[in-house]
């Protein structure tokens, strides 16, 4: 995900209507993955991607140019993720949106297809099952490749608790995978991700 120029970025400060009308254009879709991914909602995830910008809107004058502009937007979008997990209490995660595994040639096979699907539901229960923060650092890592200090500094923790759940949500995870999938079945992994389980 490519950073605003400086330029956009200070019409927006300025007030500029045109420019955050683009700043939107250029990133609400991965707003709206996030939020979709962490809340499972269409119309959950469309409002809450609204309510980021609208933030972003407002507090514009806070962002800090030495950060990339993508991180403090997508921390933004977290941090109402989180909060809107922690108010139904229940923990949904959809991964419908993930891009497609770009494949040689030949279309795979109903085999695969099915294969996949199960897979991708199955990894979607397991995330239900993580408390909003472990479920934000796990998408925010795997999903949106943020480092560990990108990670902390978004959900105002240190880099050391930022391993520590992800370690923690990566064991949790493969446990409950292993009950529900039998010892001998290993995952197909997510392009982006680097070792989920």
């Amino acid at each position: 995900m490519n950073n605003p120029e400086p330029e956009v970025l200070h019409q927006v400060h300025q007030g500029n209507q045109e420019a955050f009308t683009q700043l939107v254009e250029t990133y609400q879709r991965p707003v709206f993955n996030l939020c979709y991914r962490m809340l499972g909602e269409p119309e959950e995830a469309e409002n809450t991607s609204q309510e980021t910008f609208l933030r972003v809107y407002k507090n514009i004058n806070k962002y800090d140019a030495k950060r990339p502009f993508s991180t403090w937007l997508l921390s933004i979008a977290a941090h109402l993720c989180i909060d809107q997990l922690r108010k139904r209490r229940m923990a949904i995660i959809s991964m419908d949106t993930t891009p497609e595994l770009d494949l040689p040639d030949g279309s795979p096979g109903p085999e695969t297809v099915l294969y996949r699907k199960e897979a991708q539901q199955q990894v979607q229960d397991i995330l239900k099952t993580l408390t909003p923060q472990d479920r934000a650092a796990v998408v925010m890592y795997y999903w949106y490749d943020f480092s560990y200090d990108e990670i902390a500094h978004s959900l105002s923790m240190t880099s050391s608790a930022v391993k520590s759940r992800l370690h923690r949500a990566r064991m949790s995870m493969a446990q409950t995978w292993s009950k529900k999938m039998g010892s001998n079945f290993v995952p197909e992994r997510n392009p982006h991700e680097s070792s989920a389980f």
